[in-house]
């Protein structure tokens, strides 16, 4: 049964530009479709057409008859004094119209009305009350409000006075216990801490409906939907599986194009030379040949029916390391902070070595970013000290970014960051990040999240640091910009500590994890994967109740497990990595001049030395990376 059709939507804002352009496809009841794009590519505009909160300029929506349809986009403004509790009750507004109507017939025969219909009325009212849950309304508040981290104490509180993150899980709150045929999330993790975000994957999956999500959330998609959809250039192309496949199958599909683009440009290229001569021919005396000549230019355009694909640019982006001497880049001692009544943590006792990769999770409210913040002096902490090794040169991506120049324009902002930097100088900085042409006079008050994020981290490139800081340094990106900041701090060799609830991130980066709660940190010197597992252990023996040993390997007092040869290890283990994908990069570079050189025995000669001395070199990297394999994990 189709849920959701839409037939050649066309939609623009200005008479420039089409945001959907002839968009077409439908979504079949019970999928889980993942809707993809570049931020600004029309997928909010397409669920608010979808609600009618918007019209299109030409085209037609249909949504399957008597299918009740739900978004979490913009929030809804609430009456006066509501609090988070009415919010979330107002999902059950068809009950409580049934509710007070059975309030109403019970009066009436209070009051003596004998009336047969009036029993059967109140009997179908009570049939519908209890099959739509009506008696069940507090169990599934309290359920949805755990799963979302909503407290009791937010509950009382006024919705007015929660946060724009606080709003939107309010919300989402609410559109979960509604009675919805079709969800439609835009970006609901953006606000979730992980605990929460792994709630909203298991309810999905056992949600009955069809869910249509907009998310970048690379990880989210890929436990979740089964369908992507992206809308490229206003129109729709579709991919029959997660994140990961789709990820796959479009680079399949752009070498395909490239080819069958490639061999259509030779067949041009051939024809032309051959039309070009006819007509010189022709010229020289030969009249017939104009004829064969214009035919054959004919041919040419009609050949002319694939476009040149083309994929996202990439950033050419690298930081300038300083030189890192020691072994210690920072030290927690007994550290402890509160605002008023609320305690944050107390006691934190950790230390940081050189080259390490720390993810800080956590709930939200639970301190990350103030302790980040307390690093770079931009709090004080109430107990304790925090100490940065002598030579430690930090670098800081706040979560919410600001310029001293807003008004500025990009170059004008890397000059002034930098003292003796040239416009030129700075247009090259720039353009490495993918600011080029006109782009770098726009003023910087007018980028997008992700544009400033990235401006940033081309100002954070020019500095030698070797300690990089970041808060929620993917939050609000599209996957094109993530995988940029991700491509600029796989480059980077210092020592890495940040915040993130974006699991992509954190699997990819991390070779420790500080997990804060309940006003502690608990050091786990592993990555993601391994931790999520020794999490999963602890958690089921819990659920049987029985003692078995703690699978935690550091409290927040002792030093993390290992002497300081398998620390070291660890760190060259991590460089041996980048090498070996560096150096695997370079021979299939040379596999493609070798191919290409096929006939030019000298060249060829040439580059066959050159790939004997790239795979030696990669078959040292491969014996070093084992040898530091067995000592890191000794």
């Amino acid at each position: 049964m189709i849920e959701i059709q839409a037939e050649g939507l066309v939609k623009s804002f200005d008479l420039e530009k089409k945001i959907l352009d002839g968009l077409t496809f439908q979504v079949d009841q019970g999928e889980r479709v993942g809707l993809l794009g570049r931020n600004g590519a029309g997928k909010t505009t397409l669920f608010r057409i979808l609600t009618g909160e918007l019209d299109c300029d030409s085209g037609c929506v249909t949504i399957g008859t008597g299918r009740r349809l739900g978004l979490i986009s913009q929030i809804p403004v609430y009456p006066e004094g509501f609090t988070v509790e009415d919010v979330l009750r107002t999902a059950f507004a068809r009950l409580q119209s049934l509710a007070r109507e059975m309030e109403t017939l019970t009066a009436r025969m209070t009051a003596g009305e004998t009336d047969p219909a009036l029993l059967r009325r109140y009997g179908a009212l009570s049939e519908k009350f209890e099959t739509f849950g009506g008696y069940d309304t507090d169990v599934a508040v309290n359920k949805v409000a755990n799963g979302l981290s909503i407290s009791g104490e937010m509950r009382h509180q006024l919705f007015e006075s929660l946060s724009g993150g606080e709003k939107t899980r309010v919300n989402l709150g609410r559109l979960i216990l509604e009675d919805t045929d079709i969800l439609l999330l835009d970006e609901p993790t953006n606000h979730l801490d992980l605990h929460a975000t792994e709630w909203l994957e298991e309810y999905i999956r056992t949600f009955q409906g069809t869910v249509v999500v907009i998310s970048h959330d690379r990880y989210f998609l890929d436990r979740v939907v089964t369908r992507i959809i992206e809308i490229q250039d206003g129109k729709a192309e579709f991919y029959s599986g997660n994140y990961s496949f789709y990820a796959v199958e479009k680079e399949r599909r752009f070498q395909e194009r490239m080819k069958q683009y490639q061999k259509e440009q030779a067949k041009i290229a051939q024809l032309t030379e051959a039309a070009d001569k006819l007509r010189l021919w022709a010229f020289l005396g030969n009249d017939a040949l104009y004829k064969r000549a214009f035919s054959m230019e004919k041919r040419i355009e009609r050949m002319r029916t694939t476009d040149k694909p083309t994929q996202a640019r990439k950033m050419d982006a690298r930081f300038s390391a300083a030189e890192f001497h020691g072994d210690e880049v920072l030290a927690l001692r007994n550290l402890g902070k509160s605002f008023g009544d609320k305690h944050l943590f107390s006691q934190i006792n950790l230390k940081v070595q050189g080259g390490e990769r720390i993810a800080l999770i956590g709930d939200n409210g639970t301190g990350k970013s103030t302790l980040i913040k307390m690093i770079m002096n931009e709090e004080f902490p109430d107990d304790g000290r925090i100490r940065l090794g002598p030579s430690v040169k930090p670098a800081y991506l706040p979560q919410v970014i600001r310029f001293d120049h807003p008004d500025w324009n990009l170059v004008e902002n890397m000059m002034a960051a930098r003292k003796n930097l040239s416009a030129q100088s700075a247009r090259n900085r720039l353009a490495a990040y993918d600011f080029r042409g006109e782009d770098v006079f726009k003023t910087v008050s007018v980028l997008s999240g992700g544009e400033m994020s990235r401006l940033r981290l081309c100002m954070l490139m020019d500095d030698e640091i070797n300690f990089l800081i970041l808060d929620e340094p993917t939050n609000h990106l599209d996957i094109d910009s993530r995988e940029w900041i991700e491509n600029a701090v796989e480059s980077y060799d210092g020592t890495l500590l940040f915040v993130s609830h974006d699991r992509y991130f954190i699997n990819r980066f991390a070779t420790r994890i500080w997990e804060l709660a309940d006003g502690t940190i608990t050091d786990w010197p592993m990555g993601f994967a391994q931790y999520r597992q020794q999490k999963a252990l602890e958690e089921e023996s819990h659920k049987k109740d029985s003692p078995v040993k703690n699978v935690k390997q550091n409290s927040i007092t002792e030093k993390p497990r290992g002497n300081r040869g398998q620390q070291a290890a660890k760190r060259q283990l991590t460089i041996c990595e980048r090498e070996i994908a560096k150096a695997e990069e370079r021979l299939a570079r040379l596999d493609g001049e070798m191919e290409a050189a096929a006939c030019d025995y000298e060249k060829l000669n040439g580059l066959t030395e050159e790939k004997a001395a790239a795979q030696a070199e990669l078959d040292a990297l491969y014996e070093k990376w084992e040898a530091l394999s067995e000592e890191a994990e000794a």
